[in-house]
């Protein structure tokens, strides 16, 4: 056994210079090496009530693969998290662990937590790297279930599915699957190509993807069901963008965080090679703090913009995006203007952008979501010179799958309602989970709803006889 590693801080993760990477769309982050990989994971002390599994969705057995890396067996590392996550190069990149297994990591309590993240990524990446894993395909049960979207939650529920011998069809309204992963995140974070050769391993189990089929268009979630398929799996994300509602968000050169980061990402509009369109701005405000707001503003720069701001009502504080992605946003260059909200975006004689009106905010008393309110600056308003805005508050579901869909009733906010424990919907057969439920939340906490809902449609089917 590895001597333990009492060491206070994580082995630093390598990253691209912050200059160099703020042109380029190459990934930010390098990896670990073997060296350090084994280095850090002897920083686990492998308790026995390991904490960190119950703050993963998914149920990763957290020291178990932690240790057969502190002893170098990195394949068997691999091999143990597959068994409860089908998407590790995924989640090694993009989980928010600092809030979930990290978070309840008993290291933390006297410096940093175990880099629990950064050691899934290097055993994704070692045995991708060294030739990848054929995966096993199930003995075919003699049941039929359909998954109606290819992001984060349709793709976890159906390798479970697979794995249990079901067959299973995804199908995408994209021309690929992965949804958020191919349009949202960009390539600096999540390379493609990864997300694609974890999709493939899905296809190697036997299940079948289905691209360009949008539900509620083509077929019908109760035309799936009659064509033969025992149930339905609902994981069609949240797509829908939400704007402010101010004067100017009509004019050219204002769009939604979705559409600019789908255009650039899914539709390769970084790429030279392809007729993408892209707004290419001088100067752009991307409104919104969270990760997708993130995502734009250091897509924008690299996109060639000369100035990039944040513009957030709140202050520092209160954004909810991972204190990672603000960290490298700022040292490329990304400007934050918090507690500074928009009232109205100017337009020149051409219809187009030509700057935003703000006014700037402090904090008042707490809101419903426990944070404090920000509250307007009387007299405080103020030009900012763009000619791009980007929207970034939010999405919700597209209402297209339920308003034409009998029985599948949905709450105020336009999310699917299910029996929390089963993810079942109010209609017979159907289950749901990830953004459709929840609104815009983070990766893993849609492939968890995926999971448990694997297990209750498995249970279902079983139950009919």
């Amino acid at each position: 056994m590895a001597k333990a590693n009492m060491a206070l801080t994580k082995v630093p993760m390598p990253e691209r210079d912050p200059k160099e990477r703020a042109t380029c769309f190459e990934e930010v982050a390098i990896g670990y090496t073997s060296e350090m990989a084994q280095e850090e994971a002897t920083r686990c002390l492998g308790c026995k009530a390991m904490p960190c599994v119950n703050g993963c969705p998914v149920g990763v057995k957290i020291p178990n693969f932690i240790s057969k890396i502190a002893s170098g067996e990195f394949e068997e590392a691999y091999d143990i998290i597959k068994t409860t996550n089908s998407l590790p190069a995924v989640c090694g990149r993009v989980c928010p662990q600092e809030s979930q297994c990290e978070g309840k990591c008993v290291r933390g309590k006297k410096g940093e937590p175990v880099a629990i993240g950064r050691l899934e990524r290097f055993a994704a990446d070692y045995v991708r790297a060294n030739g990848g894993k054929k995966t096993a395909k199930a003995e075919f049960n003699g049941h039929k279930v359909a998954v109606v979207g290819g992001g984060p939650a349709g793709l976890t529920c159906a390798g479970d599915l697979a794995r249990l011998g079901y067959q299973v069809t995804i199908f995408e309204a994209f021309q690929a699957a992965g949804g958020v992963l191919m349009y949202g995140i960009p390539e600096f974070r999540l390379p493609k190509q990864i997300v694609q050769e974890e999709i493939s391993q899905l296809k190697e189990m036997g299940v079948e993807i289905q691209p360009n089929m949008v539900i509620g268009k083509i077929l019908s979630v109760d035309e799936l069901i009659e064509d033969g398929y025992e149930a339905v799996f609902v994981g069609s994300g949240a797509g829908l963008p939400r704007f402010m509602g101010i004067p100017g968000e009509a004019l050219v050169g204002v769009c939604s965080a979705n559409e600019y980061l789908t255009r650039i990402n899914l539709m390769k509009g970084y790429l030279s090679e392809y007729d993408t369109p892209v707004i290419r701005s001088k100067a752009v405000a991307v409104v919104g703090g969270g990760n997708v707001a993130m995502d734009a503003a250091r897509s924008a720069l690299r996109m060639g913009a000369e100035h990039v701001y944040i513009v957030y009502r709140r202050s520092e504080a209160e954004m909810p995006a991972r204190l990672e992605e603000v960290h490298h946003a700022k040292q490329e260059g990304v400007e934050f203007l918090t507690l500074n909200n928009p009232v109205e975006i100017i337009g020149d004689e051409n219809g187009r952008v030509c700057g935003m009106k703000c006014i700037r905010m402090e904090l008042g008393e707490p809101d419903e979501s426990g944070r404090r309110r920000p509250v307007a600056v009387e007299g405080s308003e103020y030009v900012l010179d763009v000619d791009t805005v980007i929207m970034s508050i939010g999405t919700s579901p597209n209402p297209l799958i339920r308003s034409t869909t009998k029985g599948l009733e949905a709450n105020k906010h336009g999310c699917l309602v299910v029996d929390e424990d089963t993810m079942k919907t109010t209609k017979d057969a159907v289950y749901a989970g990830g953004d459709a439920v929840t609104g815009a939340a983070t990766v893993i906490l849609a492939m968890g709803a995926g999971k448990k809902a694997a297990k209750s449609i498995d249970e279902y089917i079983k139950s009919k006889g």
